[in-house]
């Protein structure tokens, strides 16, 4: 029961080479990390569009018939 949490196959090397042979920018070089970055950058997108219509709704106030 132990041996699958203690004998693992050691990857290390694999990603070093996969890591140092390509020549795309440090975040997209690992497997899966296109989808994590695009993955931030939506969630930060949705992030800064929802505070700019809150800041809006804000600025703009409610109408003076309520």
């Amino acid at each position: 029961m132990i041996n699958v949490l203690v004998n693992k196959p050691n990857h290390i090397v694999e990603r070093q080479r996969l890591v140092q042979k390509s020549h795309e920018p440090i975040y997209y070089r690992l497997p899966r990390s296109k989808l994590y970055v695009r993955s931030y950058y939506a969630l930060f997108t949705a992030g800064v569009l929802s505070s700019a219509v809150g800041v809006f709704q804000l600025i703009k106030g409610k109408p003076a018939g309520e």
